[in-house]
C-alpha cells in the first residue's frame, strides 16, 4: 500500500512540475501575442496613413491646373 502511495505522490509531483512549465509557456506566449498584436496595430495604422497620403497626392496630380 505504501508503494502505491509513493507512486501516486511521485506522479502528482511530476504533474505539478509539468503544469508549472506549461503555465510558464502560456504566460510567455501571451506576452508575445500582446506584443505582436501591438506591432500589427502599429503597422496597420502606418499602412492606412500611407494609403491616405497616396490618395491625397494622386488627387492633386490628376487635377488639371486652373489655366486649362
Amino acid at each position: 500500500m505504501s508503494q502505491e502511495i509513493e507512486d501516486i505522490q511521485s506522479r502528482m509531483a511530476f504533474q505539478e512540475d509539468t503544469l508549472s512549465e506549461l503555465n510558464d509557456v502560456v504566460a510567455r506566449q501571451d506576452r508575445q501575442l500582446q506584443a505582436l498584436m501591438a506591432a500589427l496595430k502599429s503597422l496597420a495604422q502606418k499602412y492606412d496613413d500611407l494609403m491616405f497620403e497616396r490618395e491625397q497626392s494622386q488627387g492633386a496630380v490628376d487635377e488639371k491646373p486652373p489655366h486649362y
